[in-house]
């Protein structure tokens, strides 16, 4: 099941870039951190979680303002 969510994550943040633009890319960018992140808490990553943490803020921000 990890292994599914990991690919799930990378297809997500692949593809966001195209369509970061529109609201629907940063939901797919915010998706695919998440789906990184529960990836790097399994294999403690402490450093990935913490990008992703910051990147989902980021997206997150930019998705209202």
């Amino acid at each position: 099941m990890l292994r599914l969510i990991a690919w799930v994550g990378t297809v997500c943040m692949a593809f966001a870039p195209f369509i970061i633009d529109y609201s629907e890319g940063k939901l797919i960018a915010i998706a695919g951190l998440w789906f990184l992140t529960v990836q790097a808490y399994h294999a403690k990553m402490v450093n990935l979680i913490i990008l992703n943490l910051i990147g989902i803020i980021g997206y997150t921000y930019a998705l209202y303002i």
